[in-house]
């Protein structure tokens, strides 16, 4: 039984609207995350490290500045998910060209791979759900997405995606 998403009222501000767009964020995210959970389970790392990996996979020489500015973490934990990844051959660093003191990080071979791995536990099921929402409900969905970003960090959110390297396209 295909059960039909209701249409948003013309009260789209009142709070319960409002709780039920909360609601079905946390519903959608915890289903997608449970699906890449597993893999993480059994490669023995958790969701900061899943971040780590994506953002490094989609950013190769990113530095280690903007990759805590992305993740919005300490220094600390940043630098144990690291040391952690760098120690299972996950990722690589090597200083940059200009400032011998920025540490620059990309992927290896293996982590690619893993990304990939854990790339595709969630595509299938945001493919599914784009598939039946339809094109202008996903513009849609992206707009609302992009408007939960605060304005200080869009700029850079959206220059981020300009520049990031698809899955498949790493190099």
């Amino acid at each position: 039984m295909t059960v039909q998403t209701p249409a948003a009222s013309a009260q789209f501000l009142r709070e319960s609207e409002i709780r039920r767009g909360t609601e079905l964020l946390f519903f959608a995210y915890s289903r997608v995350t449970r699906a890449v959970d597993e893999r993480l389970g059994a490669n023995s790392i958790g969701r900061a490290h899943h971040r780590a990996l994506y953002f490094i996979g989609r950013h190769p020489d990113i530095s280690v500045s903007e990759l805590l500015a992305i993740l919005s973490v300490t220094k600390q934990s940043l630098g144990r998910v690291l040391t952690e990844l760098e120690d299972r051959k996950l990722v690589e660093t090597r200083v940059g060209d200009r400032d011998r003191r920025q540490r620059l990080l990309r992927l290896t071979e293996s982590g690619s791979a893993l990304d990939m791995e854990l790339f595709h536990a969630g595509r299938d099921i945001m493919a599914t759900a784009y598939t039946k929402a339809g094109q202008q409900a996903v513009t849609g969905f992206w707009a609302v997405l992009e408007g939960l970003i605060p304005d200080s960090e869009r700029a850079r959110v959206h220059s981020w995606r300009e520049n990031s390297v698809p899955p498949g396209e790493r190099g």
